[in-house]
């Protein structure tokens, strides 16, 4: 029994710390700023009128909020959706199939992630360029370019965005399903080519399933990082523009 009580004890210990300062400093400020939101209040007045959730009625019913608010639903579902699609692809071809140079396309998929955000967002600017962008410039090669394509246009810019930040993050989500798919048993794949499963099932049955809990947990934090990732990429290449297309949450609140 005492060593019972000793163990918790020692336990509590342990995770009391994290735990207070969890408390401290998110979850009471979070509950300050909901607390803040019921009232109204000027700039530079100490005095505050409680107003309920009129706030929020009034926020929702800017159109450029709700045009925010899905353009950063469109960039954490989309950008993830395919970032997570190419990584285990990748990294089930260089992990499975005997391909020469392995390292260098895991250097080469990787560096991306280690440039900043700024360095990212100049190249494809400059890959972007209605006049003089290699992107056009390649178009051009087939097509008629008197009428250059606006990639930061209103119609395209939100689709040059999400393929920005695929590039950025897709190596390091593979380098990662790398190190955990080489720790798969070979043994289990040799029994599902005994029993007839091709390499779609394999990858699908077995791959997936057993490199599932670090699925998992790298998308929790991906789509955590995604909001903030958005944000960036968004004030380094558009600024929120043309006319608001590209705006997302943290811009509109800046």
């Amino acid at each position: 029994m005492k060593k019972t009580i000793g163990r918790k004890g020692f336990i509590f210990l342990c995770v009391a710390p994290a735990v207070i300062l969890f408390l401290v400093f998110m979850v009471l400020p979070t509950l300050n700023v909901f607390r803040m939101s019921l009232y109204q209040r000027g700039a530079y007045s100490p005095t505050e009128t409680f107003v309920g959730l009129s706030n929020f009625t009034q926020l929702f019913q800017d159109a450029q909020f709700v045009r925010s608010m899905q353009n950063t639903i469109l960039l954490v579902v989309v950008v993830t959706i395919i970032t997570f699609a190419f990584a285990l692809v990748f990294a089930g071809i260089l992990t499975r199939e005997k391909i020469k140079g392995q390292n260098f396309f895991r250097i080469v998929f990787y560096i991306p992630n280690i440039l900043s955000i700024v360095v990212i967002s100049g190249i494809f600017s400059a890959i972007y360029k209605p006049e003089n962008g290699m992107l056009n410039s390649i178009i051009g090669l087939f097509r008629d370019m008197t009428d250059p394509i606006l990639w930061k246009g209103e119609r395209l810019v939100m689709v040059s965005i999400v393929i920005a930040m695929v590039w950025q993050a897709i190596g390091y989500y593979m380098v990662m399903y790398m190190a955990s798919m080489s720790a798969v048993p070979g043994s289990i794949y040799e029994s599902a080519d005994l029993d007839g499963a091709g390499r779609m099932r394999q990858f699908f049955q077995i791959t997936i399933p057993l490199i599932w809990t670090n699925i998992r947990t790298t998308l929790t934090f991906f789509i955590i990082s995604t909001i903030n990732m958005a944000f960036l990429f968004v004030k380094a290449m558009t600024s929120g523009g043309p006319n608001g297309a590209s705006e997302v949450v943290l811009g509109y609140a800046e």
